[in-house]
């Protein structure tokens, strides 16, 4: 089932050119589609988890939903068990954290400050998804991704393939 996505490049306070961090991502149709079921399963509360890839690579491979240790609508946690698990996973398979994702149950996707105080993967795309307007109903989300370094934020854009069989990763 594939999910329709509202792809913005505003911010709260207008049309930016976004600060030069760089970047695309690109993601596959079937993890979006998976970071998208879980934030409207969660929703009334914040989903939140990690798409792991090959180190080096930027491609996201490995869909790896987690569990909102705060059980919060507008905030975050990610277990601390669960994510020390994660990094040893991570360790043992040569990957990386490429995708940290989360969703926003009642505001935009655009990262708060607490989102871009606890941001501590600098080469990371930081990708959120607003369930506001339809919560776990059928409907669009809006879906953004961002580069935050040093508490710079700079939105990217995202495009969703089929496959990266053939369409690489820029």
């Amino acid at each position: 089932m594939s999910h329709n996505v509202d792809v913005r490049r505003d911010r709260p306070d207008g049309p930016r050119a976004p600060p030069t961090l760089g970047g695309v991502l690109v993601i596959e149709q079937e993890l979006v589609n998976a970071i998208v079921a879980h934030a409207k399963k969660d929703h009334p509360d914040e989903a939140c988890g990690v798409v792991t890839g090959p180190e080096g690579s930027d491609r996201p491979t490995r869909f790896v939903p987690m569990l909102n240790a705060a059980m919060s609508p507008t905030f975050y946690e990610f277990d601390s068990a669960d994510l020390l698990a994660l990094y040893q996973e991570m360790d043992a398979q040569v990957e990386v954290p490429v995708v940290v994702y989360h969703s926003h149950t009642a505001t935009q996707a655009y990262p708060s400050r607490t989102d871009i105080g606890l941001a501590m993967e600098p080469d990371a795309h930081y990708l959120l998804v607003s369930t506001r307007e339809h919560g776990n109903a059928p409907g669009d989300v809006e879906l953004r991704s961002y580069r935050i370094r040093d508490g710079e934020v700079a939105e990217e854009p995202v495009r969703v393939v089929a496959s990266y069989d053939g369409d690489p990763p820029e």
